[in-house]
């Protein structure tokens, strides 16, 4: 075993974990928060969301978002110096699927679908487009980014059984 072996298995841990954690609040947002959201009135829902968007920036969530992106990318670049051993596809799999699916995208769609709506006064005829486009396309990306959670946790735990 080298020196490496335990920090990868920690990491491939950690993302794991992560991933899944993630996935689940994305999920939660795909199954039901943005469908209760558009159930409300408007300006009630636009407001929810802001206040959702404020609120997890200064939450736990922030660290595992932060931590499992690096991980990941960790890992992904790992994998291709290991190349060969046992579960190093699953790592740079995960690894690249958890950065583009989840990072990217929310860096890309989702945040500044997140600042559009913030801009936007809730109860106007414009906050009624950028609403109904919110929950359109948010809605999307966020189904993406759960796929790609869900996807790179189960590909890690791959890797973690076959090292």
């Amino acid at each position: 075993m080298t020196m490496m072996q335990p920090v990868i298995t920690s990491l491939l841990w950690f993302s794991a974990l992560g991933c899944a954690l993630l996935g689940g609040l994305y999920f939660s947002f795909s199954a039901f928060i943005l469908t209760a959201l558009n159930r409300i009135e408007q300006a009630a829902g636009i407001a929810a969301m802001n206040s959702i968007n404020v609120v997890i920036l200064k939450s736990l969530f922030m660290p595992f978002f932060l931590g499992t992106s690096l991980a990941s990318l960790a890992l992904a670049s790992m994998a291709l110096f290991r190349w060969g051993e046992p579960g190093s596809l699953a790592m740079l799999s995960g690894g690249i699927l958890y950065v583009v699916g989840m990072s990217v995208v929310t860096m890309m769609f989702n945040v500044p679908l997140n600042n559009a709506l913030a801009a936007v006064e809730p109860a106007s005829a414009e906050g009624a487009q950028v609403w109904a486009r919110y929950l359109k396309d948010w809605a999307f990306w966020n189904h993406v980014r759960t796929i790609a959670c869900i996807a790179a946790s189960a590909l890690f735990i791959g890797a973690i059984a076959a090292r």
